[in-house]
Formats: C-alpha cells, structure tokens, sequence
C-alpha cells in the first residue's frame, strides 16, 4: 500500500524541525506538547508512524511531508517548471522543485507567481476605477497545480510538469483521473463525485490551506478563469487513463495589451524584474554569507543559471564578493 508502513527506513528520516513547522502552520494543539513527549509519541500521534518501539518505522505520508529528501525513497516525484520563450520550445529555463511535498508546491507557486503571472491595468475613459486582470489569475494555476499533487500515482516514476508558453499553460500529472471520471466526461461542468487517489495527502494539503478538497478543484478553476475573462480550462486524458493534463489559455485581453508593448517597454519591464532579483540575492546574503545558490534559487525564485547571472552582474557593480573558495568560502555584500 502506498500510504503504508516503509520498512526500509527509521524514525530518523523523519525531521523533527519539519514537523514542527507543520503543526504551527495548521495551529494544532499538539505544538504545546511537542517538548513534553518523546518524539517516537508525537509521531504515533499524528498518525506517521506504526510497529512496536523496537520496529518503529514511518509511513510513506510521514515520509512524503516530513522527510528532507523523499526523493530518496520516492524518486522522481518532483514538480518540473519549465517556461519556454516560444511556441517552438528550443529556448527554455527549467526549475526542479524537490523536497517535501507540501514545500514543492508553495516553492513552484511562488516561482510562477514571481516569474509567470503579470497584472495589467486598463484605465477607462470616464471610470474613477481601472479594470486590472492577469494574463493567468493564481488560484486558477494554484488549484490546477494542487490538484495534480493530489490526485497523481506515488507509484509512478513521472514529475509532475507546468510547461509554461507565452500564450499558454499546461500541468500534466500521471496517470489520469480515476474511475467515473473519464475521457468523455471530464470536460462537463457538473464534476461526477470520484474516488480519491491520496485522501490523507489531501487532508494535510487541507490542513495547510493549499486546497479545499471535496471535488471543488474544477469549480474553483473554472470560477478563476471566468472572473479574469480568460477562456475556460479544458481538461485532458486517454482511454486508457494514462495522464492527466489541464490547459489553461492567456487572457485575450491580455495577449492584446502584451502585443502593444514596444521592445523598449517590454526590456525596461524586464530589467526591473531583474533588479528586483538582485535585491532580493543582496538581502539573503546580508542575511546568511555562507548561503549558496542553491538555496538562493530556492529563495528568489530563479533557476540556478539565473542566479549565476545576476551574482556576475552584481560582481561587475561591486556590490557583492566571493570572499575564499567556493567551498568554504562565504559571500560579503559591498555597501556603497
């Protein structure tokens, strides 16, 4: 059973700075009582755990919210972003989200809401209130993207995909929906009650506010686009139920207002989301010298190339030095 007992791995594969950081997020009574109890009882209370003192071992629920690499017992089963700079697909930037699969989620969120989504503003002749849009409005990217969490196999070595176009967006999990929910009806706007394929996954994703569970997913999604004026979602499977890909399409309005920007805007536009980059690097810096990329690419929201990019042009501005190796070295942030 998947959400069963791993017998290949020990209580120390479960983060106690994690679990922490989980029950404080979902307020649980169970933060009082954390220092008080012995941590093999703290998890039998939350339910990741089972077997006799001597054969404790963690569920695989544990392990997927709790462990620092889950990867590790559960390969390939990150979330892939990858945005291409146009509809042939030759030029791309590609982020790997791993961890926990609760942070994959927020982590991926963060990286398209920083990198992906833009608000437009239309002033109205006449009207004290602009209309604003967005070329894809979060919650609908945000439900499509938890959904797919929720709902793929654990068992299958496949990511979890958000292929990003200029005027699309697709997230592609596997395998597809299952039973009744099918080819020929999945594309209807009343959703027939189903099975659930992760039901105590979704009961954390719940728990954390990353979804509202209960067959909501295509309403809220549907609700998202309509209220932006974007086209409705169009969902996607096989005979065979072997993938599950939701489409989501730009606002017209905004591939309109996108098409009228001149170079000159459309670079200047650019260059400030870049500065804004660097900002945020200088920050976290300031904040841990001994941070790497890695973790500065989690925390800016970029991919690795990007970071390495925007740390040589900091070089060249002199705001920021490399001060010994590589490996052991740290970062110094240059005030001028």
């Amino acid at each position: 059973m998947m959400w069963g007992v791993n017998h290949k791995t020990t209580l120390k594969d479960l983060d106690i700075r994690r679990i922490e950081q989980y029950l404080v997020a979902v307020k649980s009574d169970l933060v009082k009582e954390m220092s008080k109890i012995p941590f093999k009882d703290l998890c039998r209370r939350m339910n990741i755990v089972e077997g006799s003192d001597e054969l404790l071992r963690p569920k695989n629920i544990g392990l997927m919210l709790f462990c620092v690499e889950p990867q590790k017992f559960f390969p390939r089963t990150t979330i892939d972003v990858v945005k291409y700079k146009d509809d042939v697909g030759d030029e791309f930037d590609e982020k790997i989200f791993t961890g926990p699969v609760h942070e994959q989620v927020e982590l991926a969120l963060k990286y398209i809401k920083d990198l992906v989504i833009i608000e437009y503003v239309h002033k109205v002749e006449g009207r004290a209130e602009a209309d604003r849009f967005f070329n894809y409005p979060y919650a609908a990217i945000e439900e499509s993207l938890v959904n797919a969490v929720y709902h793929r196999s654990y068992e299958e070595r496949e990511p979890i995909e958000a292929r990003v176009y200029p005027d699309k967006i697709y997230i592609i999990s596997y395998p597809g929906p299952l039973p009744p929910l099918g080819k020929n009806n999945i594309n209807k706007p009343i959703v027939t009650p189903h099975r659930y394929r992760n039901s105590r996954l979704g009961d954390a994703l719940k728990e954390l506010q990353l979804t509202e569970g209960r067959c909501t997913g295509f309403p809220k999604i549907r609700r998202a686009l309509k209220v932006n004026g974007s086209p409705p979602p169009y969902f996607e499977t096989d005979d065979d139920r072997t993938y599950f890909m939701v489409t989501l399409k730009i606002s017209p309005r905004a591939k309109k207002m996108a098409a009228e920007i001149t170079p000159q805007r459309a670079e200047k536009g650019r260059e400030k989301s870049r500065e804004k980059s660097r900002e945020k690097i200088l920050g976290l810096v300031a904040g841990n010298p001994s941070i790497t990329t890695q973790e500065l690419a989690e925390g800016v929201g970029l991919s690795i190339k990007g970071i390495e990019k925007a740390i040589r042009v900091l070089k060249k501005q002199g705001l920021l030095q490399r001060i010994g190796p590589d490996k052991g070295g740290h970062w110094k942030v240059v005030h001028k």
